[in-house]
């Protein structure tokens, strides 16, 4: 099962048990988070489209926060020996899925567990041909 989901003005494809960066929420480390804005929601053939948003959610726990690889910024005007040089890094947060609609970590892993396959009889061995000569 998988669901995208909209936050920070970008949309994220998540399934049970992914961890993603978004924009920085205002969460403590290990706290959970209802992300209420689920555009799709697809299982198999299944999927649900919504018009604009869908009731269903998603919870994630917040694994922890930090900031992204610096950006550099230069500008440059010509021939006047203008040079400016900044730096920016986004703050984002760290989330792990653990739910979408109602469906948590576990219960996804029990979808996706293999049922075991029957035991193999063993062939019936060759029949023996006699030697004629």
């Amino acid at each position: 099962m998988y669901a995208v989901i909209k936050s920070g003005g970008k949309q994220y494809r998540v399934a049970v048990g992914d961890v993603i960066r978004v924009e920085r929420l205002p969460a403590a480390p290990g706290e959970s988070v209802n992300l209420d804005q689920v555009l799709l929601v697809g299982e198999g053939a299944d999927v649900r489209i919504g018009a604009p948003l869908l009731k269903e959610s998603v919870t994630a726990t917040v694994r922890g926060h930090g900031r992204g690889e610096k950006l550099h910024i230069f500008k440059m005007r010509r021939r006047k020996n203008s040079r400016t040089r900044t730096g920016h890094r986004q703050a984002y947060t760290e989330l792990e899925v653990t739910g979408i609609g109602g469906v948590t970590k576990a219960k996804a892993a029990a979808r996706k567990a293999p049922a075991e396959p029957a035991p193999e009889e063993p062939a019936a061995p060759p029949a023996d041909e006699s030697e004629s000569d």
